[in-house]
């Protein structure tokens, strides 16, 4: 798991399997310098899917989906990140990995290795989970079949959402039955990124899986969620620890394979313009979390509040207290190894004078969509050629291109124990709520190193058990950092956290999906208009036309949620 790129060898050639749309089997059968696919090695075929899955739930999560559900604001290129300016989205990336497995179950089918099968079962259904979750009814039942003689399978109808989730349920418990009867002996464990083989953690995999997809529809189809979550918890076979997180790492040896703020392969540029977002970082300070100091660096200089000052605020930066005379900010690289030796950077401000309040924390972060984010707390350097030094970045490992912290991370554990408190809540026979609350805080503060922190943490005022799932939800959404794609699809189907949009929203309410791609609005455009039909739209996006991130697909509609 922790050498995924070693086979970059395996990879370029699993590479010509992630074939477009309109070819078939045959048009690459024919092609010399390829491999062909009547003797492809079903192990072979793992790792593009794997990787391609893990990167894209990492690259949602972390960057812009993050911006959605207020872990971070932007302070350069902003727009789609702070307030949400998409435009059309394609989902071409997912559906060439989709491809890809689907090739895989069939050449499993072929050689007869039910365990290959159900590999492709489990990340069919994650992929298509992700697709459905973002835009919402898709290509499913007639995808991935393509042929240049079948305009059907070319241009292939759109499921409703209802249809998938079905589908993807219904292929994770075929998948979790294989795992838990057929062996993995075939399976040669560096191809399988994940689990090296380990049958037993695939089965937990699938069935967290399940438990993810049972409460997505809790709302809207009770009736399958309830005896399948509590199927699922009697069984007992699920992600118990942070050691069973379904992770992958990253080698760090190119951009490609690389965290995607490493500074080493951008100069900093993608890690500079992040930012703690205020909507998470004021509750986690008045509660003392553990994972602020990893999450989030001090600010680099400090305002101080100074009412003995006689001017609104000072002009230049003071060290160690002592004004440094024309220079009113230092560049990052200065700050680190000043900061690293010792010294103390601030600014002192008198509010009486300047006539508003500055943010004189350790720790400060982005208040949600502001029109000049660059700006805040009064920064000296506007714009993106200096950091702004009176705002907090993200924790020093986010600049580094691999870390044991740094993973792509697919479903947690603490994701799992949420859920099932949220089940407990609801009434499902799950068990305790309180325990599994309890379990999911311990597995988020043991995934990034702050376990020790747990007993004065859990004691905290608001974050001590209080039976509700707003409080089950707020936790299950700081723990979700890194993976904001599931905080997001949370709020959609509960309103919780209760996120209010900043000033330069297009829209007073929050997105809840991503509007239909060029690609599609261009090639299989009378689907599209009939999946669009099925929205449930409103008076947010209407100058967009339908098809726009405030029309509601059906997994919400009819709810009231989330507004």
């Amino acid at each position: 798991m922790k050498n995924w790129i070693k086979h970059t060898k395996v990879l370029s050639l699993v590479a010509v399997f992630a074939f477009g749309s309109c070819e078939s089997l045959d048009e690459v059968n024919t092609n010399p310098n390829g491999v062909s696919p009547s003797d492809a090695n079903v192990n072979m075929l793992m790792p593009t899917v794997m990787v391609g899955a893990a990167k894209n739930m990492l690259n949602l999560g972390y960057q812009d989906v993050a911006g959605v559900v207020q872990h971070t604001q932007k302070d350069g290129w902003f727009s789609g990140h702070n307030s949400y300016d998409w435009g059309p989205s394609d989902w071409s990336g997912y559906y060439a990995l989709l491809r890809t497995n689907e090739f895989l179950i069939k050449r499993s089918e072929e050689v007869g290795s039910e365990f290959h099968k159900a590999i492709g079962l489990t990340m069919k259904s994650f992929l298509f989970g992700m697709v459905t979750d973002l835009w919402g009814d898709a290509p499913y039942t007639y995808a991935l079949q393509g042929s240049k003689d079948d305009l059907d399978y070319q241009f292939p109808v759109y499921d409703s959402q209802e249809i998938i989730y079905k589908g993807v349920i219904e292929d994770l418990k075929t998948a979790a039955t294989i795992f838990g009867s057929s062996s993995s002996s075939n399976v040669i464990p560096q191809y399988d990124i994940y689990f090296a083989g380990n049958a037993t953690r695939w089965q937990k995999f699938a069935n967290s899986l399940l438990l993810r997809y049972y409460m997505r529809i809790s709302d809207k189809l009770p009736e399958i969620a309830k005896p399948g979550i509590e199927a699922i918890y009697n069984s007992g076979n699920y992600l118990t620890d942070a050691s069973d997180d379904v992770v992958m790492a990253y080698l760090g040896a190119s951009a490609d394979d690389s965290w995607p703020s490493a500074a080493s392969y951008d100069a900093g540029s993608n890690f500079r313009r992040l930012k703690p977002a205020n909507t998470l970082l004021d509750p986690m300070l008045e509660t003392n979390d553990p994972r602020v100091t990893v999450w989030f660096r001090p600010v680099h200089c400090q305002w101080v509040e100074d009412k003995s000052l006689t001017v609104a605020y000072d002009p230049y930066i003071r060290k160690n207290g002592v004004i440094q005379d024309g220079i009113v900010s230092l560049g990052d690289e200065q700050y680190l190894q000043e900061i690293a030796a010792g010294n103390k950077f601030t600014r002192h401000y008198n509010p009486d004078l300047l006539g508003y309040e500055l943010d004189t924390r350790e720790y400060v972060g982005l208040p949600t969509g502001l029109i000049n984010p660059s700006a805040h707390n009064l920064n000296p350097t506007p714009g993106q050629q200096l950091e702004n030094q009176h705002v907090s970045q993200i924790g020093d490992v986010y600049r580094l291109a691999k870390h044991d912290l740094l993973k792509a991370r697919l479903i947690s554990t603490a994701e799992v124990s949420f859920i099932l408190a949220e089940a407990a809540i609801k009434g499902y026979a799950v068990g305790s709520a309180q325990t599994h609350y309890e379990n999911g805080i311990k597995a988020s503060l043991k995934t990034w190193g702050v376990s020790d922190g747990f007993d004065d943490f859990i004691a905290q005022p608001g974050v001590a058990f209080d039976g509700t799932a707003e409080q089950v939800l707020t936790q299950k959404w700081i723990a979700n950092w890194t993976s904001a794609t599931e905080a997001w699809f949370d709020y959609k189907r509960t309103g919780l956290p209760d996120f209010q949009v900043g000033p330069a929203s297009r829209e007073p309410v929050m997105p809840v999906r991503f509007p239909y791609g060029n690609n599609e609005l261009n090639f299989n455009a009378e689907e599209v208009e009939t999946a669009v039909g099925r929205l449930e739209t409103s008076q947010y996006g209407v100058e967009i036309g339908p098809n726009n991130q405030w029309s509601k697909p059906w997994i919400i509609q009819g709810t009231n949620k989330p507004w």
